[in-house]
């Protein structure tokens, strides 16, 4: 595989990005040995490595060889620690990248470990580390110390240290920096050290050390997926996405993110800029029933419990989604920088914050189901919320909402009303295992009246399918989610299905709805929800041919972003997407469970 010569713009194409991450925060890693994003010390903090968004003043680590090369790449089998093959005319090495973890867990400071292994001839290479103004709010500037080089940027502390690597600074330039350069041979070996803290003192680890914790994060990746239980059909895929999405869980909470960055745009003419470092109620839906569908029981504690907690302190309301720390997020700051390829606006937060959206009350109770229904007790308070969020749903289900796409036309939305449906099913049945005290004979009798409404007010004879709310011959692809939850399993749902392909299919993916194709790329979470309902209607055959055209669509170390353009393959949107490794996984799952 080629790659770019140095002077390509980053960002150029969002599908060469591979991500690692240590359970606090995730760095993406370019083709060219770049780092271009790294928010420090979390997930949620403004990046101080963020060249993915501001080319000018965004900070990067770079890793390059010098003159031209050609470049393969690879995670190691069951982790998220990233291998890059750098071919040169005089020589070939071997780059291996982690995020450190600690005996214990995760260390209590970032460490980004960049091994460089010479394989045969020789290989020079560049480096550098400069950091950025965290969206130009900091200023960075390097100080001399009696240990070497620090770099100050706001409350983080920054060092370079490493082996072999012949640092030298560049304080008086306008983007201060460290920089080396080195040769390696065969057998040689190389350290690059990035090792950062916030508002606190920074550890300067020894070189050899961090070669060793490169081995250990990669023994802890391999120990976790030795815990993951999945061998059907496609199982390679399936434990890549898994990795994927266990890079987007915030340790510290065990919150789950929707996706490791912000403002990468949905359209190719900007606009559609978004920040989703933040836990959705449903992205911990989908995720929590994967993690114990997969036997992994910690990680799925984790979530539920975090959530349920954050709920019931940010009550009574349920948001749609909340902070890492267990917040409830307002408002969105916008930051003077160009954005992705000059596509702004850049942003931290998310106008959807304060939506009625009702399906996301289908969504907790799934949550609560699915934990319940894997052997576990709920505690007293969390079965009287419940009880209360099941009463509310009654009351509610007959209001227009955002529905899931968090539109600013309030309507009857089809898939909000199959939510409710849902969440009152879910209701009942923790009711008669005992576990939620209510009145569960109302929720039975008002599920059978969203059931009756949807279907004599969003069933459409003439399209042959649930269409997005009354009143309108538009279509939806979340509908098909409920293929999944059992609403509709039969003729209905598989005609929906036909007329969603038809109107909404670009090859095997999906736009989200009617008249967005001008707007947006295709959504990949739809084409695999597509294969889902597929299986769910009985037609396996098809479903497995759609997920196999799908799941070719997997950048080149198998990672996935928010939307795919049907006509290049360029990624568009935030990445990794839980959402998009979540419908991967659930359709590859639903389609093993329910072949014949």
């Amino acid at each position: 595989m080629p790659a770019r010569p140095s002077s390509s713009p980053p960002g150029e194409e969002l599908r060469s990005y591979a991500a690692i991450g240590d359970g606090r925060t995730v760095a993406l890693i370019g083709l060219r040995g770049q780092v271009d994003w790294l928010p420090i010390p979390n997930l949620n903090s403004l990046p101080i490595f963020a060249r993915l968004l501001d080319d000018e003043t965004g900070g990067c680590i770079e890793l390059e060889p010098v003159g031209e090369y050609s470049v393969s790449r690879r995670y190691l089998a069951g982790t998220n620690v990233l291998t890059t093959t750098f071919t040169t005319e005089t020589g070939r090495a071997i780059v291996t990248d982690a995020l450190v973890t600690g005996v214990a867990g995760r260390l209590p400071w970032a460490e980004l470990a960049r091994r460089i292994e010479g394989v045969s001839g020789s290989v020079r290479f560049r480096w550098r580390v400069r950091p950025g103004t965290a969206l130009g709010t900091a200023s960075p500037w390097i100080e001399r110390t009696r240990s070497g080089p620090v770099i100050r940027v706001g409350d983080a502390t920054i060092a370079v240290v490493g082996s072999r690597h012949h640092p030298r600074t560049s304080p008086e330039k306008p983007h201060p920096e460290v920089r080396g350069a080195f040769a390696t041979e065969a057998g040689s070996r190389h350290m690059l050290v990035v090792v950062a803290t916030h508002d606190e003192p920074v550890h300067l680890p020894d070189p050899a050390i961090v070669d060793e914790g490169i081995d250990r994060t990669i023994r802890n990746w391999r120990a976790w997926s030795r815990e993951f239980s999945y061998e059907g059909r496609w199982s390679d895929d399936v434990q890549r996405s898994a990795l994927a999405l266990k890079l987007l869980i915030f340790s510290p909470t065990g919150a789950i993110a929707a996706a490791a960055t912000s403002s990468l745009p949905e359209s190719p003419r900007g606009g559609k800029n978004w920040d989703y470092r933040f836990a959705w109620v449903r992205d911990l839906a989908y995720t929590a029933h994967a993690l114990v569908r997969f036997g992994l029981r910690e990680e799925t504690h984790a979530a539920i419990s975090w959530l349920l907690r954050t709920i019931r302190e940010n009550g009574p309301e349920l948001h749609i989604f909340y902070g890492l720390d267990g917040d409830v997020p307002v408002g969105v700051q916008e930051y003077d920088v160009a954005g992705w390829r000059g596509l702004g606006p850049v942003v931290t937060g998310n106008p959807a914050q304060g939506q009625l959206q009702l399906g996301v009350f289908g969504d907790l109770l799934a949550i609560c189901r699915t934990y319940v229904d894997a052997g576990n007790i709920l505690d007293v308070a969390t079965g009287r919320m419940l009880a209360a969020i099941a009463d509310r749903t009654c009351d509610l289900w007959r209001n227009r909402d955002a529905g899931m796409w968090e539109l600013p036309d309030l309507q009857h939305y089809t898939s909000s009303k199959m939510g409710c449906w849902q969440a009152l099913g879910d209701a009942v049945h923790l009711a008669e295992l005992g576990q939620v005290a209510g009145s569960a004979d109302r929720w039975r009798s008002e599920r059978a009246r969203i059931e009756e409404w949807v279907h004599e007010n969003c069933w459409s004879d003439v399209r042959g399918a649930y269409v997005m709310h009354p009143e309108t011959d538009d279509l939806d692809a979340s509908v098909l989610l409920h293929a999944m939850s059992g609403f509709d399993r039969g003729e209905r749902m598989s005609s929906t299905v036909d007329a969603l392909r038809e109107e909404l299919g670009a090859g095997p993916h999906l736009y989200r709805y009617s008249g967005v194709q001008q707007e947006e790329a295709t959504f990949v979470a739809c084409g695999f929800w597509a294969a889902s309902a597929l299986a769910c209607v009985g037609r396996h055959a098809e479903a497995i041919e759609l997920m196999d055209e799908l799941r070719a669509h997997v950048n080149d170390v198998g990672l996935l972003a928010e939307m795919i353009d049907p006509d290049s393959g360029a990624f568009r949107g935030n990445l990794p997407q839980a959402l998009s490794h979540l419908a991967l996984l659930t359709a590859a799952m639903t389609i093993d469970e329910l072949s014949p």
